[in-house]
């Protein structure tokens, strides 16, 4: 969890632009939580456990898309949900209350790069969903969860390949080829902030103490034809990407971008039939010996 966490935390300011920034990160973690809901689950059934978690800490827990994947398949344990970003655990504890699972949910306000952590309590898993490459010393956190875990307990790191793609290589018509160039632009705006990105997690885990038990590389491919999810995923995900790489197109690329996000307009994602989430998750599953 960093200040500059661009899935599931938001930087740490104040005023009108930091509301509006948080809640428009918590519609794409929540239309992210639904549109990769089935995958979630099977990437958790697949988990090398040893009987069912009790206490459990999700790390950048977000608006709780990991939080309440894991409660449906171990209703009886109580998850520790943490973050940084207010708004964000705000919406998990309504959500927590929504479900009648606030019992099992305690949230924690909090930013992992700092040196000391709050008490996490001694879980048996700890689950961190999209985090820890924003972790401006990975190293330092990976030791920290070892040392928090029970011993025997799991550590399971989920990373996805970057952000999802939506569109057919050859859409759209005009400007073919238009979200690899938008996603290009945006990958050299992120390799210098995030340079352990697409990590190979593996050898970092047991650099800290862990025994990595299981791998797992999941291809999605989540059709969006008959799911109005995907398309308004699909908008609101290349709505926050535009607003960091506008300047790093080309003018016929900004507007072929800006013709697909425009709701009311004729080329309009929201108005295609071709689109579907598209991206690849991997999973380490590493144990305290």
């Amino acid at each position: 969890m960093t200040r500059a966490h661009a899935q599931h935390q938001s930087h740490d300011h104040h005023g009108h632009d930091h509301h509006d920034a948080d809640s428009a990160q918590a519609e794409i973690l929540e239309l992210d939580a639904e549109a990769l809901a089935e995958h979630t689950t099977g990437i958790i059934r697949w988990l090398p456990l040893h009987g069912s978690p009790r206490q459990i800490v999700d790390l950048a827990a977000g608006t709780g898309a990991g939080t309440f994947a894991l409660l449906d398949q171990f209703p009886e344990a109580h998850v520790t949900a943490v973050d940084t970003s207010p708004g964000h655990l705000r919406r998990l504890s309504e959500k927590a209350c929504a479900r009648g699972v606030d019992g099992h949910v305690r949230t924690v306000l909090a930013d992992l790069d700092e040196a000391t952590w709050p008490d996490l309590g001694t879980p048996d898993l700890v689950w961190a969903s999209g985090s820890v490459h924003h972790l401006a010393d990975p190293g330092r956190a990976l030791r920290a969860v070892h040392d928090l875990l029970a011993p025997g307990g799991l550590f399971v790191v989920v990373e996805m390949a970057g952000l999802p793609r939506f569109l057919p290589t050859t859409a759209p018509a005009d400007r073919p080829g238009l979200e690899d160039r938008v996603h290009a632009a945006g990958d050299r705006l992120h390799a210098r902030h995030l340079p352990h990105r697409g990590a190979d997690w593996g050898p970092m885990l047991a650099a800290a103490g862990f025994v990595v038990e299981g791998e797992l590389h999941v291809d999605v491919n989540v059709e969006g034809a008959g799911n109005p999810v995907v398309g308004r995923y699909a908008l609101h995900a290349l709505q926050r990407v535009r607003g960091a790489v506008a300047a790093e197109l080309d003018r016929e690329d900004l507007a072929a971008l800006d013709r697909l996000l425009d709701v009311d307009g004729p080329h309009s994602l929201l108005r295609r039939d071709d689109l579907a989430v598209r991206t690849k998750r991997s999973v380490w599953a590493a144990r305290r010996a």
